[in-house]
Formats: structure tokens, C-alpha cells, sequence
């Protein structure tokens, strides 16, 4: 047991000794909060308080409860086979496989994961001839997952008007297509899971009276349907004497970034509220970073209101002040960046250890494009995962349509694919008979005649053969037989780019005898009596919601700051500190979207371990347009202390000194905002008619004074004061400046 609680700190040790009670533990970033997650479950189960049967616990990542149990399996000298531990859609997948009846749904029904949950709400348009420009895919997408995260089913959604009222029944037809085709999507594991255990008293009481102690990971992130599902799992039941399971729940509200997803910051403080929750410990003492990072960091969440309130610190020193610099323009931003990064790797820096973070996805092109010019290796962190990647989802289609004919989404996919003659009116023919004698599609083949009946019989054969002569066989060669029969392989090898592809066909082989070796090896975890191949499509769309890490030769990370949490980096550049964009011009107007803003400012900052970057640009060029912003509030939000402004090189004529050739002024003398423009310069130079000292007006940034002045022509651009709005350089081509008498 000591060697269980050696090295963690007083609040660490405090946290995982708790007694039986419900507890909310503030975990700062770089706290430390998994290794008390895990070692609060050793803890219970070395100390006798619970078996490991008694344990759920919830996490938002498989990678994350992989993690959690690997960690376990190394403190624990017993077995964790069987324990749950798992994401909120994992979980419910494993109690509605083992109570599909209760859930009205069959045994094998399959999962629809996001990009599939779309092509069936395409289907679900064109069959009712809807106008997808007035009711978008997409947007009805999310509409019916927040109906769904909401808990409300059509008929108790709120219609204030008539595109509502259609949504709505869209969202109804949706749902029987749903049922009729035998799938669920990611929303409706969570809602069907809390229906079915609301509703069915046995179910309920079984599971309340098995767990003992639920544990809760990243609980700023639940959405209100995850908190009433926690919710109902772990109250107690007085008439049957079963008494309530102990929550204990850990999460930063600082680092609630997901509200665009439906999170709810606010559950942390109902939890605190409504279940009297008198344990609330602050994991406050960083190991990740420096004191000048945690420093600003601090100052800038500070601002935020209705905060939980914790104070990051450290025991590692203040460290390297937390750069920051001003760039001409973006493609000057991105040029100082790679210098930077180049000087870094010099200087024996893994390019792995510098991450480069946005907050727009549309901010990487320049950034990739002077990484190339450069030479510098690079990876773009979240892109196509495997599952998500158009070969594998025709072979698991394929695979689909084996465990479940009546999956319409997977038959959609496939049915032309590789081409085999069947054509667009095919297809709306066998739909418009599908919906009159309201079955799936594969069953509607029957009942069509003529040519399109004829070439989708044979589709229809094909599957019923892939389906019998794979029915003995392995999984692996399940597989490998359906790659080679359904024609994916041939038709991979005819494309001029198709090696990858292929290369991705045969790791879908080995992806599905990893998962046989691991489900023998979990025995207990699945269910008795369900199909392999039905866990193992279940897995790959749950798989394809989460990121897989690129391995291989050392590169930069580029990622947006969203996709950056829960990592950490040696060095981290944050580019386009400006107002509009980081703060996001979105958020802005609204109190809960700025704070979310400044929220997802604290996250990357607190990515870096030794060096902060942080940098903005006068101009930018973004979605086909030159934009011009104010500096972000964020970086005043910094203690001056904490920083070290770096500026471009002073103009021609001028003596450069310094950092890499960039001097380093007061950060006082490059305010956005001085206290009034300086007197008017002699003119010295003429660019396109206008002088040094001239005063002139911008559409946005109002009067300024001309400053400086270079180049000619299309490059001709114009330094300018505008007072209160900044130093600015703009181009004349585009600026549209006014001289001002």
C-alpha cells in the first residue's frame, strides 16, 4: 500500500485516500490528474473497499482508457479482465449488446459513426424529395444530435415555426429509418442506454446495486444527457435499500472547450450542488511547465468569470521569458516561425517536441507552405484516421452488409462500388420501392423488376455468397476474402495511386487479427454469444471517432488548439494572436463565447513545457481576403514581466540588432494602442501619390499618420499610426487609403 501512495503530493494523496463520498477533484493542467484517477481505483480495490467488478470508469477517449487500464495492470497483482472502463459511447454499446431486447433493438444491430450518420440523412432527403440548399445535411445532422444530447425524442421537441416543425419531422423519419435498418448512431447509444435503464426498473437496480464507485475523467466535457445518465447510475434506490454509488468526478472547468459539441461546463458546479459535494480538492502544483508559462496562463483565465477558481504553480523555476512578436503579415509570421523552429532543431530540439498551433484550420496553408519551402518535415495532426478513410469504409460496408442485409447506409455505399452497371435510376427506383413496402433496401431487390431488378439481384447474390463462404472462417480471412471477392483489390490495383490503398486493405487484415487476439485475451468483455464479426465493426466505428497518432520520421506538429488538448509539447508557437481570429470573431459578442475563447487561450498555453511562442500579424490573408486586426486581448491580458516582445527589423537605414536579426524595443514603444499619433515626419519618400507625415483615413481603422514608406508598385506599402487602432503596414493595392486635408 505505501508503494501504491509513494510520490504523490498532499492534495494527490489526499484525492486518491478519500472515504467513500462523492468528491470533485480540480485537476489544473499538468497536474496529474490520470495518475490519480487510476490510483484511486487501486486504492479501493488493494484497501478491500470494492472488488473490481464495483468500478466504472468513464473516460472521453479509448486511447485514455487504454491507458487507464495498462496503468492499473501494472499496480494491481490481480486481473483487470472484465472491469468497465471505457468512453460514454463504449460503454453503452457493451450494456445495450448485453440488454438489446429491453432496448428494443436486435442483437446485431450496427453503429453508424459520423461520416455514415451523414450519407444517411442524405438518403433520407432525397427519398422525401427534400431540398437539401433549405434543410443542409449537415445542419439537420446537428440538429438531431442536440435534440438527442438533450434527451428529447420528435415528439417532445419544441416547433416555434414552420422550419422547425419540419426538422423536426425529418428527425422522426430519420428515427425510423434508424430502426428499420437496424443501426444507431453515436447520439443514440447514450439516449437509448438512459431510456432503457429510466424505463426498465430490473435493469436499473442491477446496475446501481453492481457499481459502487463511479469515476468520471475530463468532467468538464459531459453534456447534459452524459451528467443525468452519471446521474441516474449512481443514485440509490431506497425502497430496495441499494444505496447510491459514490461519484467521483475530475475535471478543470479552466479547460472546458467543447460547448460547439454540447458540453456543459455548468454540470460541475450542479454536481457540486446537488449532490452536496463537501470534497473538493484542487490539484494546483504543475509538472509540466515553467513558472512564466503557468504565470501567464493564470493571469489570462483570470479574467473569466464563475470560475471554480485554482492557482497553477510549479516547482521548476520561472524558466525562458514567453517570446512574442509582430509580423508584417502572415506570410512574415510564418517565415519568423520556421526560423525559429530551424534555430530550435540547431540547437538539438526534437521536431517532434515543437508543436505549431492555430486557432483556424484555414491559418495552416501558410504555415505548411513555408515548411515545405523550407524543408522542414511536417504532419498535420488530425488528419483521415484509418477507419475514416475511403478504402477501408467500402470494405467495412462490405463487411456490414454480411452481419446485417438491412443496413441501407453500407448498401448505399457499395452497391456501385466497384462499378457493376447499376445507375442512378436504378437506385431511386429500388428507394421509391423500399419506402412503399417500407423495408431495406437489400430486401426490396425482390420486388423490382426489369433491368434494375436484374442488376441488383446480382448484387444481392454476391453478398449472400460472401455471406456463405465466409461463415466458417476466421475473421482474418473473413476479411481477406471479402477484399479479394467483392473486387475492392482488383480495383485498387488498376488505380494509378492505389498502392496506399491497397497497403490499407492488408492492415484492415491485421487490424481485425489484432482484435481476435485481444478479445480472447479479454474474455468476459464481450458478449458470450454475440458474433466476432458484429464487436468488430462496433469497434471500428467507435475507433473511427478517435485519433490515432502517425508514427514514423521526426516531424513539426501543426494542429488547431482544440486538437491540441490533452498534449504537450517542448516548445509551442501560437500564431495569429489577433482580434477576430483568436479571439474568434464568433465569440466575441456573446459573454459565454469569450470566455469559452480565453478558456481555449489557457489550453494552448499550457501545452508548453519550456518555450511559449506567440505571434500576430498586421495583415492576413484569409478565406480569399486581406484582413486587418487589432492585436488580440489576450496578449494584453499577459503581465509585462512574463514576455519578450521580438518586432520585425527596423526600416532601411536603420541599424538591425539583436535576436536573429530583429531588435528588441520596450514592449511599451510597440503598443497597439499609444496615447496619440507623434507629430508628422518631413516627407522623405513618395509611394502611389502618398507621403511620409501625410495624414490619411482607412475604412476600419479610421486617421492615421504615414510613418514609413517602401517599395513600388504592387509591393508599394505604407507604415501608418492610427492612434488608438495601432502601427499598422498596409499595402496600397488593397488598403483603399484616403488622404485627409
Amino acid at each position: 500500500m505505501s508503494d501504491l501512495l509513494a510520490n504523490l503530493n498532499t492534495e494527490q494523496h489526499q484525492a486518491v485516500t478519500l472515504p467513500p463520498q462523492h468528491a470533485l477533484i480540480l485537476a489544473g493542467a499538468g497536474s496529474g490528474k490520470t495518475r490519480v484517477l487510476t490510483t484511486r481505483i487501486a486504492w479501493l480495490i488493494s484497501s478491500g473497499q470494492c472488488d473490481p467488478a464495483g468500478i466504472l470508469a468513464v473516460t472521453f477517449t479509448n486511447k485514455a482508457a487504454k491507458e487507464m487500464l495498462a496503468r492499473l495492470s501494472a499496480m494491481l497483482p490481480i486481473s483487470t479482465r472484465g472491469m468497465w472502463i471505457g468512453t460514454f459511447h463504449g460503454l453503452c454499446n457493451r450494456l445495450l449488446r448485453a440488454h438489446h431486447r429491453d432496448a428494443g433493438l436486435p442483437q446485431l444491430f450496427q453503429i453508424l459513426d459520423s461520416a455514415d450518420q451523414l450519407a444517411a440523412i442524405k438518403r433520407l432527403l432525397k427519398t422525401f424529395n427534400v431540398d437539401d440548399e433549405k434543410f443542409p445535411p449537415r445542419e439537420l445532422q446537428h440538429f438531431i444530435n442536440a435534440q438527442k444530447e438533450a434527451g428529447l425524442r420528435p415528439d417532445a421537441v419544441e416547433a416555434w415555426d414552420d422550419y422547425t416543425r419540419r426538422r423536426v419531422e425529418l428527425y422522426r423519419e430519420y428515427e425510423t429509418q434508424c430502426q428499420r435498418e437496424s443501426v444507431v448512431d453515436f447520439a443514440e447509444l447514450l439516449l437509448r442506454t438512459y431510456e432503457l435503464l429510466e424505463r426498465n426498473e430490473p435493469v436499473r437496480r442491477h446496475y446501481q446495486r453492481r457499481f459502487r464507485h463511479i469515476l468520471v475523467d475530463e468532467f468538464q466535457d459531459t453534456n447534459r444527457l452524459q451528467y443525468r445518465w452519471l446521474k441516474l447510475l449512481a443514485a440509490g434506490d431506497a425502497a430496495s435499500g441499494t444505496p447510491g454509488a459514490c461519484l467521483f468526478c475530475v475535471g478543470d472547468d479552466d479547460q472546458s472547450i467543447y460547448r460547439f459539441r454540447g458540453a456543459e461546463v455548468g454540470n460541475m458546479r450542479d454536481f457540486e450542488r446537488e449532490f452536496q459535494v463537501a470534497n473538493v480538492i484542487r490539484l494546483e502544483q504543475n509538472y509540466r511547465s515553467h513558472g512564466n508559462i503557468l504565470d501567464a496562463a493564470n493571469a489570462i483565465i483570470r479574467h473569466n468569470s464563475g470560475r471554480l477558481g485554482k492557482n497553477l504553480w510549479t516547482e521548476q523555476g520561472a524558466g525562458e521569458p514567453i517570446r512574442v512578436f509582430e509580423a508584417f503579415g502572415d506570410s512574415d509570421e510564418a517565415r519568423w516561425i520556421v526560423e525559429e523552429v530551424q534555430q530550435l532543431v540547431r540547437e538539438g530540439a526534437l521536431r517532434s517536441d515543437i508543436a505549431l498551433l492555430y486557432r483556424s484550420n484555414a491559418q495552416s496553408r501558410v504555415l505548411e507552405h513555408a515548411l515545405f519551402s523550407a524543408g522542414i518535415p511536417y504532419r498535420v495532426y488530425g488528419g483521415l484516421r484509418f477507419f475514416e478513410r475511403q478504402e477501408i469504409k467500402h470494405a467495412l460496408a462490405y463487411l456490414r452488409l454480411i452481419a446485417n442485409a438491412d443496413d441501407d447506409t453500407a448498401f448505399a455505399r457499395v452497391v456501385n462500388f466497384p462499378t457493376r452497371g447499376i445507375g442512378a435510376r436504378s437506385l431511386e427506383a429500388l428507394q421509391e420501392a423500399a419506402r412503399t413496402y417500407n423495408t431495406s433496401l437489400y430486401a426490396t431487390v425482390p420486388h423490382l423488376a426489369g433491368k434494375p431488378g436484374t442488376v441488383l439481384a446480382q448484387f444481392v447474390r454476391l453478398i449472400e455468397d460472401l455471406r456463405r463462404d465466409t461463415a466458417r472462417l476466421p475473421l482474418p480471412e473473413l476479411v481477406d476474402h471479402v477484399l479479394d471477392s467483392s473486387g475492392l483489390r482488383a480495383h485498387y490495383k488498376a488505380e494509378k495511386e492505389g498502392r496506399e490503398r491497397l497497403e490499407n486493405l492488408d492492415e484492415l487484415i491485421a487490424a481485425a487479427a489484432n482484435f481476435v487476439a485481444e478479445s480472447q485475451a479479454d474474455a468476459g468483455a464481450l458478449g458470450a454469444d454475440h458474433a466476432l464479426l458484429a464487436d468488430f465493426l462496433a469497434h471500428a466505428s467507435l475507433e473511427a471517432g478517435e485519433h490515432q497518432a502517425d508514427q514514423g520520421m521526426d516531424a513539426v506538429q501543426l494542429m488547431t488548439v482544440h486538437a491540441a488538448k490533452g498534449l504537450e509539447f517542448d516548445a509551442v508557437f501560437l500564431s495569429g494572436l489577433e482580434e477576430g481570429l483568436f479571439p474568434h470573431e464568433n465569440a466575441i459578442l456573446e459573454a459565454e463565447g469569450l470566455e469559452e475563447e480565453r478558456r481555449l487561450m489557457y489550453v494552448a498555453v499550457t501545452r508548453a513545457r519550456q518555450r511559449l511562442y506567440l505571434s500576430f500579424a498586421q495583415s492576413r490573408m484569409l478565406h480569399g481576403q486581406t484582413r486587418y486586426n487589432l492585436r488580440s486581448r489576450f496578449l494584453e491580458e499577459i503581465p509585462e514581466p512574463l514576455t519578450r516582445w521580438i518586432t520585425p527589423p527596423k526600416p532601411r537605414g536603420s541599424a538591425a540588432t539583436g535576436f536573429g536579426g530583429y531588435y528588441e524595443p520596450p514592449r511599451g514603444a510597440f503598443s497597439s494602442r499609444p496615447a496619440a499619433p507623434p507629430a508628422p515626419v518631413p516627407p522623405r519618400k513618395n509611394t502611389g501619390g502618398l507621403q511620409v507625415g501625410q495624414l490619411v483615413s482607412h475604412a476600419r481603422f479610421g486617421k492615421g499618420v504615414i510613418i514609413a514608406a517602401e517599395g513600388s508598385g504592387a509591393d508599394a506599402r505604407v507604415q501608418i499610426n492610427f492612434g488608438d487602432a495601432g502601427i499598422k503596414w498596409l499595402l496600397l493595392g488593397v488598403a483603399k487609403l484616403e488622404p485627409c486635408n
